[in-house]
């Protein structure tokens, strides 16, 4: 078979059924490989878009998910997915159509060394030269993206190599576990059992079943669990154990609070700069509580901090084994979790306030929560407007929040767009900006193309709404380069086919979004949002 045809067979095998991609004539053969085949090819309007919708069908499944790109610039435009897709622990495979091989090397039109290229976000980068190798390179690629902590894996290919002759790629290799002990096990249930406060921050390892594991755990062993940066799903939020949304701009109480614990467990996070408040929970690099590590990877352990235990392993299957031993716990751990509850009970309560410039932008949030289906699927772009989500969002395990750890705007569109093609029983909503929305909302067209129908809610406020809270505080009164000319979003989402809702005031909130919600077809609703209202921890004249 041509190796094209290989690839195709590769995919079938490994489960992959769509493949999204922005077509280049790099890998015509493949586009023809794939005609008549079973894998859906879904067809973007820019690379960036098509990388995000790969990421955001590869979290959602919990599955490798594929994106296809040509050389140069197709490339370099997919590189803010790679990135994502390391720092979210996503499995993803990029296919890049490469010059030929007589050419490589040479600078020809569009070349690039990938190896380099891609070296620090990928798990792997492979060129595949001989075509007798390509089917032991797709599997390995396949494998290296699943294993350990998921990621990216870049596989170049040569144009002129795709109409060669190549051989079928093997089955799917098994996916490799890291593994714990019993001691281990005995190990961490000792400081467990000195703890009277601890917490847990869990973070983005823990997505799909791993957060069953989670829950049973924390209930087992009756600890409060944090939820790291974007991952505000792996535990339900309605819980009496949730300890909150623990990322970017949390208040000073909230910080407060966290710092009484006595024992952090951190589990399926790097904790990195975001999930550790800036190293400072637990404080770097001597921690002034007891830390347990827990991560797929030994690389992040003790990189910063020093912790009490590390472990290389799956947490989920340590959280397996913590369980079964369940525990009666003593009045103050009882109280630590009321404590810790109670706080977070009355910081998810939005009041709605009125502000002269605009909507109050989490009414928005809270009236589509009420709105909304139990098993919603929600999107974020970064931005403010994500901070109502968080801290007003109540979700459970049947919801999935799909944001960009790695704080990519323009993630939020296309990742609603592949999640209502991957879950067409779902309704996929998705928070996005004035400032994320234009940079890759032209995947609304992907959306009516393929059938997707999910609703786009865009906050309005003519302004780089982070950047200018950063820039309020720093150099105050001083407005340079946050200012945003925008066009009229209600009657852009019409000129897609989509159905427009527009908020301009307080009191259409609620009509609007129901209507949008019921509403069998994609669709926009553009909020009005007041810059006043800048975050849901913030208010400007308070900046």
């Amino acid at each position: 078979m041509r190796a094209a045809d290989a690839i195709v067979q590769s995919l079938t095998d490994h489960g992959v059924e769509r493949f999204y991609c922005v077509p280049g004539e790099s890998y015509l053969t493949l586009l023809d490989a794939l005609h008549g085949s079973d894998v859906q090819t879904i067809i973007c309007r820019h690379e960036s878009g098509a990388g995000f919708m790969a990421v955001s069908e590869a979290k959602l499944t919990g599955r490798t998910a594929v994106c296809a790109v040509s050389r140069g610039p197709g490339a370099t435009n997919a590189s803010i997915a790679v990135h994502v897709a390391q720092q979210d622990a996503a499995p993803l495979v990029l296919f890049i159509g490469q010059v030929a091989r007589d050419e490589l090397a040479r600078g020809a039109f569009q070349e690039v060394d990938y190896t380099q290229f891609f070296g620090s976000m990928c798990k792997a980068v492979f060129e595949v030269i001989d075509p007798a190798k390509l089917g032991e390179t797709l599997s390995r690629a396949f494998h290296i993206a699943s294993s350990g902590v998921p990621g990216p894996v870049a596989i170049s290919l040569p144009e002129d190599i795709l109409e060669l002759e190549a051989n079928a790629a093997p089955l799917p290799y098994p996916v490799v576990h890291h593994r714990h002990s019993r001691a281990d096990i005995e190990q961490i249930q000792a400081l467990i059992g000195l703890s009277e406060r601890p917490v847990i921050l869990a973070g983005a390892v823990l997505r799909g079943a791993g957060s069953a594991s989670l829950a049973r755990f924390a209930e087992a062993q009756r600890i409060p669990v944090g939820t790291t940066w974007k991952n505000q799903d792996v535990f339900d939020n309605a819980s009496a154990l949730y300890a909150g949304h623990i990322g970017f701009g949390i208040p000073a109480s909230f910080r407060t609070l966290l710092s009484k614990a006595d024992l952090v467990i951190a589990a399926g996070t790097r904790l990195g700069d975001v999930a550790s408040l800036n190293y400072q929970f637990p404080k770097a690099p001597q921690p002034e509580q007891p830390l347990i590590h827990i991560y797929p990877d030994s690389a992040p352990i003790g990189a910063v901090f020093r912790p009490t235990i590390g472990l290389a392993a799956d947490p989920a299957a340590v959280f397996d084994d913590l369980s079964r031993d369940a525990r009666v716990a003593n009045s103050a751990r009882e109280s630590w979790i009321s404590e810790v509850n109670g706080f977070i009970r009355n910081f998810q309560i939005h009041t709605p306030a009125s502000f002269g410039d605009g909507v109050d932008f989490g009414s928005v949030v809270t009236a589509l929560e009420k709105a909304a289906p139990a098993d919603a699927i929600i999107t974020t772009d970064a931005g403010n407007m994500s901070t109502w989500v968080h801290r007003h969002w109540r979700m459970t395990p049947r919801n999935t929040l799909l944001g960009a750890i790695a704080g990519a705007m323009g993630y939020g569109v296309p990742a609603a767009v592949a999640a209502q093609l991957a879950a067409p029983e779902r309704m996929a909503i998705c928070f996005v900006g004035d400032g994320g929305v234009l940079m890759t909302g032209q995947e609304l067209a992907t959306a009516l193309q393929f059938g997707a129908k999910p609703k786009i809610v865009i906050s309005d406020n003519g302004s780089y709404g982070t950047i200018r809270t950063h820039q309020e505080r720093q150099y105050p009164g001083r407005i340079s380069g946050t200012r945003l000319s925008n066009p009229d979003f209600t009657a852009w989402a019409a000129s897609f086919g989509a159905r427009a809702f527009t908020i301009s005031s307080a009191n259409e909130v609620t009509e609007r979004v129901e209507e949008a919600l019921s509403y069998d077809g994609a669709a926009v609703i553009h909020v009005k949002s007041s810059l006043k209202a800048i975050s849901a921890y913030v208010a400007m004249p308070d900046i």
